[in-house]
C-alpha cells in the first residue's frame, strides 16, 4: 500500500515484531525504471489471533493500524493475497471493499503463483472471473527462501520471473501484464493521472502557502543588511514610518488627536469660570492665576496627550516591532523634542498673559471720572451730606471722593469687565499658541535632532539600533527556509512536461 513519494517500486523490510511506529528504508539501483517517486508502505499482515508474546489486543491493534493508513484518500491499496488460498477469505479485499468501496484506489496483487499445486492456476482470479476490480489484477513471483539463501540478487530474480510467466502454459498469455516491473509501470502511471488531475488544485494550495509565507515574512521584515549604508537607510525608513503614524493621529485619520482639541473646548474654558477673581482681584493676582492655573495647565495637558501619541504610534508600527532598541531610542529622542516643545509653548502663554495684563495700568483705573459722584445720588435727586462738603471745599472733596466706597466699586466692576474680556480673548489666542508651539513643532519636526544626531553614527553603532529578538530571527529564517521549499516545488510542478 503506498503513495507517491520516493523513486521505488518496492521495499523489503523485515521486522521482528509489530510496532505502531514507521520504520523507514530508503532503496535505490540501476535497474529501476523511471517511474513517479512512490512511498512503500509495507504493513504487517492481518492476524486471527495472537502468538506466544504478542498481546491479546494484537488482532485489534493491526487491523487498526492498517486502516488508519489504507482510510487516507490519497493511498493506493495493494491489496495482496496469496493465490494458494481462497480469495473470498482475503482480509485486505475484505477491508480494501470497505474503506474504497468504488475500487478507485485499489489494485489486486497475486503472490505466490509458482506455489500453486499442481493442476490448479488463478486465471479466475487474475482474469476478473472470480473477483472482478476496477483495475487489473497482476501476479508476481518473488525470491524463493533458497533464492535469498544464495543472494540472488533482484536483477536475477526480475529475470527469472520474466521468464516464469513467458514459459508458463497458464499465465504465458498474460506474460505482458505480469510481474513486478508491469506492476511498477502500472502503479506509477495510475499516481501519474491522479496527480495530473490534481495539479491545479496542488498548484492553488502550493500558491496560496506561498502568499501566506510571504505576508508572514513582510509581517516578521526582510534580513537587515551588513553595510552601513543601507542600515542607516533602514532606521530612516524605520523612522519615516513611525512619524507618518504619528501625524495621522494628529490628523485625524488614526484616534487621539482629537483630545488635543478637547482641551480647548472643553479644559480650557471650564477652568477659566473657576478662577477665583473675586478674592484675588489685583492685576498681578489675576495674572498669575491666569498662568499658573490655566494657560500652564494648557500646555501640559496637551503635552500628555501628545506623550501618549507618540507611545501609540511606536505601538502601532509594525516595521519597528522587530527592533525595541531602535524603538526606546525614537521614544526617548520623541519625548525629548516634546519636553522643549512644552517649554517654549509655556514661555510664549505666560508672555501672552503678560500682554494682556500689561495694556491697562492701575493708574488708568485710578483716574476713572467722577461724574456720578459729583452730581450726587442719581435715585433722589439730593447731594449726600459729604457731598455738601465737598461742594464747599473742592479740593478736599475730590480727594476724599477718590478714597470713597463708590469709586472702589467702580474700580472693581470695571476691573472686573476687563478681566472678562482678557478671558474671552484668551480663550482663543491660548489655544492658537499650543498648536502652533507643541503641536505644529511636532508634526514639523518631532526627530529632526534625532536624525542628525542618527547621520552621525558609525556602522556598529548602527547595528546596534536594529539588534533583533533572536525567536524572531529564528522564526524569520525557518518561514524562509519554508517559502524557498514551496516556490521550488512550483517551479517542479511548473516544469514537468506530462507525457501520457
Amino acid at each position: 500500500m503506498g503513495h507517491a513519494m520516493w523513486r521505488v517500486p518496492y521495499v523489503f523490510c523485515c521486522v521482528p515484531n509489530v510496532a505502531d511506529t514507521d520504520t523507514w528504508l530508503r532503496v535505490g539501483a540501476s535497474w529501476v525504471f523511471t517511474f513517479v517517486n512512490l512511498t512503500l508502505i509495507d504493513l504487517p499482515g492481518l492476524t486471527k489471533v495472537a502468538v506466544e508474546g504478542q498481546p491479546e489486543t494484537i488482532v485489534e491493534d493491526i487491523e487498526n493500524m492498517v486502516r488508519s493508513y489504507v482510510e487516507k484518500p490519497n493511498c493506493i491499496i495493494l491489496a495482496i493475497s496469496p493465490a494458494n488460498q481462497d480469495i473470498a477469505t482475503s482480509d485486505a479485499i475484505k477491508i480494501a471493499r470497505e474503506v474504497d468501496p468504488s475500487g478507485e484506489r485499489t489494485f489486486g496483487v497475486l503472490t505466490k503463483l509458482d506455489l500453486m499445486d499442481k493442476g490448479t492456476n488463478a486465471l479466475d482470479v487474475l482474469e476478473g472471473r472470480s473477483y472482478r476490480l476496477q483495475h487489473p489484477w497482476v501476479g508476481i513471483v518473488n525470491r524463493s527462501q533458497a533464492d535469498i539463501n544464495k543472494n540472488t540478487d533482484m536483477v536475477s530474480a526480475r529475470r527469472k520471473e520474466r521468464e516464469y510467466f513467458a514459459t508458463s502454459p497458464d499465465y504465458g498469455h498474460l506474460s505482458s501484464k505480469m510481474g513486478s516491473e508491469y506492476l511498477a509501470k502500472l502503479l506509477s502511471k495510475h499516481l501519474e493521472s491522479v496527480i495530473r488531475a490534481r495539479i491545479p488544485s496542488i498548484t492553488s494550495l502550493i500558491n496560496k502557502s506561498i502568499d501566506e509565507l510571504e505576508s508572514e515574512m513582510d509581517h516578521l521584515g526582510r534580513p537587515i543588511a551588513v553595510d552601513a549604508g543601507a542600515q542607516l537607510y533602514t532606521i530612516l525608513e524605520l523612522c519615516r514610518a513611525f512619524d507618518r503614524i504619528f501625524k495621522e493621529h494628529l490628523d485625524g485619520g488614526r484616534p487621539g488627536g482629537d483630545r488635543i482639541y478637547g482641551v480647548f473646548d472643553n479644559q480650557l474654558p471650564a477652568a477659566l469660570r473657576k478662577l477665583p477673581f473675586d478674592r484675588h482681584l489685583s492685576l498681578q493676582n489675576v495674572r498669575k492665576i491666569v498662568s499658573e492655573a490655566d494657560a500652564e495647565a494648557s500646555v501640559d495637558a496637551v503635552h500628555f496627550v501628545l506623550k501618549e501619541l507618540v507611545r501609540k504610534s511606536i505601538g502601532e508600527t509594525q516595521e519597528l516591532r522587530r527592533f525595541p532598541t531602535l524603538q526606546g531610542e525614537i521614544a526617548a529622542a520623541a519625548g525629548e523634542a516634546l519636553e522643549k516643545f512644552r517649554e517654549d509653548s509655556r514661555k510664549t502663554v505666560v508672555r501672552l498673559v503678560d500682554m494682556e495684563s500689561s495694556y491697562l495700568t492701575v493708574d488708568f483705573f485710578r483716574k476713572l471720572p467722577q461724574e456720578v459722584e459729583k452730581v450726587g445720588n442719581p435715585a433722589t435727586g439730593r447731594k449726600l451730606p459729604q457731598e455738601v462738603e465737598k461742594a464747599g471745599n473742592p479740593a478736599g472733596a475730590l480727594a476724599l471722593d477718590r478714597y470713597s466706597e463708590g469709586h472702589f466699586r467702580r474700580i472693581a466692576s470695571n476691573v472686573s469687565s476687563y478681566v472678562g474680556m482678557v478671558m474671552e480673548t484668551l480663550k482663543t489666542t491660548l489655544p492658537k499658541a499650543v498648536v502652533y508651539c507643541q503641536v505644529k513643532e511636532a508634526k514639523q519636526s518631532l526627530l529632526n535632532h534625532f536624525y542628525t544626531q542618527i547621520g552621525k553614527k558609525e556602522g556598529k553603532q548602527l547595528a546596534q539600533l536594529l539588534d533583533e529578538d533572536p525567536a524572531l530571527m529564528e522564526r524569520r529564517q525557518q518561514c524562509a527556509k519554508r517559502l524557498e521549499l514551496y516556490k521550488s516545488a512550483r517551479d517542479e510542478i511548473d516544469s514537468v512536461s506530462w507525457v501520457r
